[in-house]
């Protein structure tokens, strides 16, 4: 008998016979309905391509549909949180205790009521909200202090390009002079230096007027000659500048080393007054200087000191008995009933103009390191004094309650006489 040769059956090559991983030999007689059916197979998707694709488009709706559903939800909160600020806004403007404007304009007359309480441990507590707030003012703040200062004999802005005062009558110059502002009110003034005349230049002249169109003088101030220390005397009457004039009303005093100064009034020494000092000479503010040899310490530093008001809006009777009793000793002792303590306004440094500013809202021009602003340490945006320069022999002075005339116009010529320890 002939050897039959045994021959094993080959896969087919297209794996079309391979459902779920499992391998089935084909029938003699099914051959060519199997290769037909491969055919079809080949030509069409499969049942599981299908439902692989619906699967798809079903997870792509479902995801479509997610994402607008959270954005409606956004919408709609936001929606209700603005909502939920509106009403709280609406029953916050309908609360006139809570307002504030109310309690911004009830702020600078309870600042300065001492009740004849020690008010030196409130300046310890300051507010960290109102110092955030003058930073934030003070970054935004227009810059008063340029690279380059103008020269000589050039004018600065005009007059009607800054904020006049308000009109104000006046019936009793040395009254007016004398009483705090009115509450709510800015007086706007100007103070010019005349340097003419033989001794001017050591020795120059100023005058205080109303920064409006009737430009109403208020003060005269002149350096005293013969004096050991700084000593200013201050009138209301241009051409009268005598001690014992009829139209003086204060006096500027400086230390030897031009760092401390004390304002008086018109009244005796008490050296010379009577016992119960009714006619001695009232202490109307002290300032210090703080020491910053070739100004090593940065810009201008000063305390302010002033007598507090009482209840019915009039300042407290400082009368020193002798030097160890007055403004200056009290505040070194730190005895400050019935005192209030000021300080200027810190600048900031501006990287633009590589220099320090203040924002004094267009009342100063120029660049000068006598430019200064006098605020409360419990509110910084209550600017109580400023005092900055528009020309070269032309300077702006404004003040507020509970600063008088003869107050602010005392501490400008602080800032003209020269210090040796500060400069």
């Amino acid at each position: 008998m002939p050897a039959v040769k045994k021959t094993k059956q080959k896969k087919p090559e297209d794996g079309s016979a391979q459902i779920n991983g499992a391998e089935n030999k084909p029938h003699k007689n099914t051959t060519k309905k199997s290769e037909q059916a491969s055919r079809k197979e080949d030509s069409t998707p499969s049942k599981d391509d299908n439902d692989d694709e619906d699967d798809t488009l079903l997870k792509k709706t479902k995801t479509k549909s997610s994402n607008e559903s959270n954005v409606a939800k956004e919408k709609k909160a936001k929606a209700k949180a603005a909502k939920c600020e509106s009403d709280r806004e609406s029953e916050s403007d309908n609360k006139p205790s809570k307002s504030k404007k109310s309690s911004r304009t009830s702020i600078p007359a309870s600042l300065f009521q001492t009740d004849g309480k020690d008010e030196s441990k409130a300046f310890k507590n300051k507010d960290k909200r109102e110092s955030k707030k003058a930073k934030s003012e003070e970054s935004d703040a227009d810059s008063t202090v340029k690279k380059k200062k103008k020269r000589k004999g050039k004018k600065g802005k005009k007059d009607e390009e800054r904020p006049t005062s308000p009109e104000i009558e006046i019936n009793n110059l040395e009254e007016f002079v004398l009483q705090p502002a009115p509450e709510g009110v800015t007086v706007r003034c100007k103070v010019t230096r005349d340097k003419r005349g033989v001794d001017r230049g050591f020795f120059p002249m100023y005058f205080l007027h109303l920064d409006n169109e009737k430009k109403v003088f208020l003060l005269a101030g002149r350096k005293r000659k013969k004096s050991t220390t700084s000593n200013y005397l201050i009138s209301i009457d241009a051409t009268d500048l005598s001690r014992g004039g009829e139209h003086f009303v204060g006096k500027l005093r400086s230390n030897l080393l031009g760092t401390k100064f004390t304002v008086f009034d018109s009244g005796l020494n008490p050296d010379r007054a009577l016992r119960d000092l009714s006619n001695a000479r009232q202490e109307l503010a002290a300032v210090i200087y703080e020491t910053n040899v070739l100004g090593l310490k940065g810009p201008r530093r000063m305390t302010v000191v002033i007598p507090g008001m009482d209840e019915d809006s009039k300042r407290v009777p400082i009368r020193a008995r002798n030097d160890n009793d007055g403004l200056l000793m009290r505040y070194q002792n730190r005895q400050m009933e019935n005192l209030i303590e000021l300080h200027n306004k810190p600048p900031v440094w501006n990287d633009d103009t590589a220099s320090y500013a203040l924002n004094f809202n267009g009342r100063v021009t120029q660049a000068s390191v006598k430019n200064f602003q006098i605020v409360h340490s419990k509110d910084h945006s209550y600017i109580v004094m400023q005092f900055g320069r528009v020309a070269d022999d032309l300077f702006t002075l404004d003040y507020k309650y509970p600063m008088c005339a003869v107050q602010a116009f005392a501490l400008a010529l602080s800032s003209f006489d020269g210090k040796l320890a500060c400069e």
